[in-house]
Formats: structure tokens, C-alpha cells, sequence
């Protein structure tokens, strides 16, 4: 294995530092907003931002690494992304914090464009699957311990801002350091959402209904947990082991999944993570909230992959990659709405709104796939491709697939 990613190992360092020191900015700056007396839908709009600028740096950033290739890329998305968390610190208004949040999600996507890439170039084929587990562990570990530099701000304000500044700009060193050959962009073709679609509803629906439950979390579930009394520590830990949840549940789920109907698996997360969702929206307190987190995590996370397989088992070969970047950028839609959702349930219904509402947006996914269930025939298993976790991050994500074919992807 480590000889596996030793050919990669700076991109994975990269990957990990920089999402210890952005990935808790979600959390941060919700509960900055929320202490400053910021409501509920302000933050949510706030949540939105960033997620609408995922999108769109999902389509355009490619365009930045033509033009002055992956290194320069890299160094100019890493440095505005540290500038702009530096700019947190020093004016606290939330139509700045917007803006900011979406050139934030712009500069994420823009490293992610970047690192898939790069990955998806230096991956052997018979090595793929080893380095889209590297990249996973190190994107998730990288996001779950950052949530702990919320401590950090207790006493001075400024802190964590300054350290996720630090985190990120040091990002740069393994990539400009690097003696690996940057190599030309690489993408997936387009494949028209009509057919997407008409191969597999269940797929689609079940993409942009995960991107909405997760979205609204991701924007608002530390603005719930303070609501319950909790203290900033309790707040991140209670983050993270969401976090760790999703790494720890997604492989026997997709196991299960290839085993049986993948459509009664996913229909029987939907159903689970309504009901975890449901108790959530009680507001439980202590372990049982933790425990709850934990499924909660590992339960939400594996939903998109499974939409993913699902639709890749109804397509054909050539389609695959092509469509699971379809299928990310469906998920990132629905990211962005989701929050906006979520403030608008907890405007009403208090701090258990915001599982309310991802306990509806379940519950309709639950009724759609038992219809789904009703109406088609399942996928025999010996046609059902193998379960691969999939990063929800940009199209060029799809091409690290371990099942891909090079011949699905074009050179633009």
C-alpha cells in the first residue's frame, strides 16, 4: 500500500493540511454569525454561499488550470482561500461573510479540480483503488480533526481564523515542493441529464436529495447543537464524530449493497436516516446525542455513493464516469439549497427544525424510491458493478473511479 501512494503522497499531505484548516469553517462561522445575533436565515444564506460557489467553481476553475497549469493553479486558489479566511478576523459583517463564503467555495473547488486531476494522472490501474482510499482517509481525517481548532477561539476571537490561515497557506509547501510533473487536465465528457435520468430516476433523485439533507447539516448543525446548551467543545466533538461516522459505516453499507437489491439498501438508509433524523429533532443530549451523530454520519454519508452505484448499474460502461459527474454537481445543487431549507425549518419549529426538515427531505426520498421499488425490476446482482466510495467534490472526482475507463475521458 505505501508503495501504492508514495508517487502521490504530496498531494495526499496537501489535501490533509488544507482540510484541517478550512474544513471547520463551516461550523465557525455559523456560530460567529449566530453569536452576533445574526438569524437563522441569515446564517443559512450564509451556508449557501458557499456551496453555490462549490458549483461554480465545479465548472470554471478547469479553465484556470489550462491556462497556467495545476502548480500555479493550486498556489492561486490556496492563497486566496487563506486570504479570505484571514478577512473573517478583522470585519464581522454577514453580506461580507457571503461574499467571502462564495469565493471560498470557488477556491475549494478549484484544489479539488486540481488534486483529482493530478491523482486520476498518477494512478496505475491496478493502484486506482488504493489512492481513492488514500485521498478519502486523508480528505476526511483532515476535516474531522479540524473541527477540534474550534477550541481554540475561547479566548481570543481571532484564533482559529488565524490558525485555519496558517493550515491552508502551508498547504502549498508539499505541491510547489513536489518533483511530480503536473500533468494536462483531464475531464469526463458530458452526458445529457435526460438520459441520466431515464436510466435511472432512483439515482438522480436520491443524488440531489443527499446533497440537500447534508447541505443543511453541514450549514447549520453546529448552530443546532449550541441551541441544545452545548459548549464549544461539545460542539466539535460532536462535529467530528459525525464526520467519522460517515468514514466508518459507508464500506459495510456498500458491502450490503452488493450483496442484494442496491435499491432496497438505499431506500433502507432513507428510511434509517429519517428515523436517526427524527430523534435528532428531539434533542437528545449527552451520549445518545453523540450516537445519533455517529449514524447520522455514517448513514447520510453513504447515500450519495449508493445513488452513485445505482445509477452506474443501470448504464453502460462508457456512460459511468461520465455520469457520476453529472451526479456531483446535482449533489452540490441540492447542497446549496439546503441550507436555506433547514434555516427556514428551524425559524419555525427552534433548534429540532433543522432535522425536521432533513427528516422530510428523507421521508420524500423514501417515498420515491418504494414507488421506484414498485414500478422496476432490480438489477440482477451479477450485473451490478462493484460499490465505490466517491468523494462529494467536483466532477473530476469520477475519473479516480477504479472502474473508469480511460477511454471515457477526453482531454480539454
Amino acid at each position: 500500500m505505501l508503495a501504492s501512494i508514495r508517487p502521490v503522497r504530496s498531494l495526499l499531505i496537501a489535501i490533509f493540511v488544507m482540510m484541517a484548516g478550512s474544513g471547520f469553517l463551516s461550523t465557525l462561522i455559523g456560530l460567529r454569525l449566530e453569536r452576533e445575533g445574526s438569524g437563522t436565515m441569515v446564517i443559512g444564506l450564509v451556508a449557501t454561499a458557499y456551496f453555490g460557489g462549490l458549483v461554480i467553481g465545479a465548472l470554471r476553475a478547469g479553465g484556470v488550470v489550462r491556462g497556467v497549469g495545476h502548480i500555479r493553479s493550486f498556489a492561486a486558489f490556496v492563497a486566496l482561500l487563506s486570504a479570505s479566511t484571514l478577512a473573517y478576523a478583522l470585519v464581522q459583517q454577514p453580506l461580507l461573510w457571503g461574499v467571502l463564503r462564495l469565493i471560498d467555495g470557488i477556491c475549494v473547488a478549484g484544489v479539488f479540480v486540481c488534486l483529482e486531476s493530478w491523482l486520476n494522472d498518477r494512478a496505475e490501474p491496478d493502484t486506482r483503488g488504493t489512492v481513492l482510499a488514500s485521498y478519502m482517509v486523508a480528505l476526511y481525517s483532515g476535516q474531522a480533526l479540524g473541527q477540534l481548532l474550534l477550541r481554540s477561539g475561547s479566548t481570543a476571537p481571532q484564533v482559529p481564523f488565524e490558525l485555519a490561515s496558517i493550515l491552508i497557506s502551508l498547504a502549498i509547501i508539499p505541491i510547489c515542493l513536489t518533483r511530480s510533473t503536473a500533468p494536462a487536465l483531464t475531464e469526463a465528457a458530458s452526458l445529457p441529464l435526460r438520459r441520466l435520468f431515464a436510466a435511472s430516476p432512483l439515482g438522480v433523485v436520491g443524488a440531489g436529495i443527499t446533497g440537500l439533507l447534508l447541505g443543511a447539516f453541514y450549514g447549520l448543525a453546529a448552530i443546532y447543537a449550541r441551541r441544545l446548551g452545548l459548549s464549544l467543545a461539545a460542539t466539535a466533538t460532536f462535529m467530528m464524530v459525525v464526520i467519522l461516522g460517515g468514514v466508518a459505516l459507508q464500506w459495510p453499507l456498500g458491502h450490503l449493497s452488493d450483496r442484494y437489491d442496491r435499491r432496497r439498501v438505499i431506500v433502507g438508509g432513507f428510511a434509517l436516516t429519517l428515523a436517526v433524523s427524527v430523534a435528532l429533532a428531539m434533542q437528545p443530549s449527552g451520549t445518545l446525542l453523540l450516537a445519533l451523530g455517529f449514524a447520522f454520519g455514517g448513514l447520510g454519508f453513504a447515500l450519495y455513493p449508493l445513488s452513485v452505484a445505482h445509477a452506474n448499474d443501470r448504464l453502460l460502461p462508457s456512460e459511468r464516469v461520465t455520469a457520476s459527474g453529472q451526479l456531483v454537481l446535482l449533489y452540490s445543487v441540492g447542497a446549496a439549497l439546503g441550507p436555506i431549507g433547514g434555516a427556514a425549518a428551524m425559524t419555525l419549529a427552534g433548534a429540532g427544525g433543522l432535522f425536521l426538515f432533513i427528516a422530510l427531505a428523507a421521508g420524500t426520498m423514501l417515498v420515491f424510491g418504494l414507488w421506484r421499488l414498485a414500478v422496476t425490476d432490480a438489477v440482477p446482482g451479477e450485473a451490478q458493478q462493484d460499490f465505490q466510495i466517491l468523494p462529494r467534490t467536483t466532477p473530476t472526482a469520477a475519473l479516480l473511479d477504479p472502474a473508469a475507463d480511460p477511454q471515457q475521458q477526453v482531454m480539454t
